[in-house]
């Protein structure tokens, strides 16, 4: 075990209010601060993205990476990408070598995900947050993150809160 361990991590992809939402689903997740993240040039602009706080001992660094790859598209360089820059996020430098290792795992993919230090965040107006447990009916959350949380479920079970997800009518 190594003697650094990640307690929060940063994670850009999509939508926050979709990464927001798969996030907080997960067993040993304490906290999602949903808004934008910026890191140093050249991605000093701010991007959509999620703060995760955990518990390393619940959830380990390297599931919640490969979440992260999982529900969103790590491997689409498409044009919203300084909208929505695919990126992991690392509070110190001593965090980056336990990020590359967990990105080890999927080096067969085309992965345009980055690995980057974090630099200056932006909370997402209140009304936004937690916006898919505030109002899983709405239609952004049925058409866009239901769908999400499903794949979730099918692919991760044994890390989602399912007593959770039956509040949104899922499980």
């Amino acid at each position: 075990m190594s003697e650094t361990t990640i307690h929060q991590l940063g994670l850009g992809g999509g939508c926050h209010w979709c990464t927001e939402a798969i996030f907080l689903s997960l067993k040993g997740v304490k906290e999602v601060q949903q808004g934008w993240i910026a890191s140093e040039a050249p991605h000093a602009r701010f991007s959509e993205a999620v703060i995760v706080h955990f518990d390393p001992t619940v959830i380990p660094v390297g599931i919640l990476v490969a979440i992260h790859l999982f529900t969103h598209s790590a491997t689409s360089d498409h044009t919203m990408r300084q909208k929505y820059r695919s990126a992991l996020y690392y509070f110190s430098p001593a965090e980056k070598p336990l990020l590359e290792q967990a990105m080890e795992a999927f080096t067969d993919l085309p992965l345009v995900t980055s690995i980057l230090p974090f630099k200056a965040f932006k909370s997402s107006l209140p009304a936004h947050q937690n916006y898919y447990f505030n109002g899983p009916d709405k239609p952004f959350c049925q058409r866009y993150i239901h769908p999400k949380l499903e794949l979730l479920i099918q692919n991760f079970t044994d890390h989602v809160d399912l007593q959770k997800l039956k509040t949104s009518g899922l499980s």
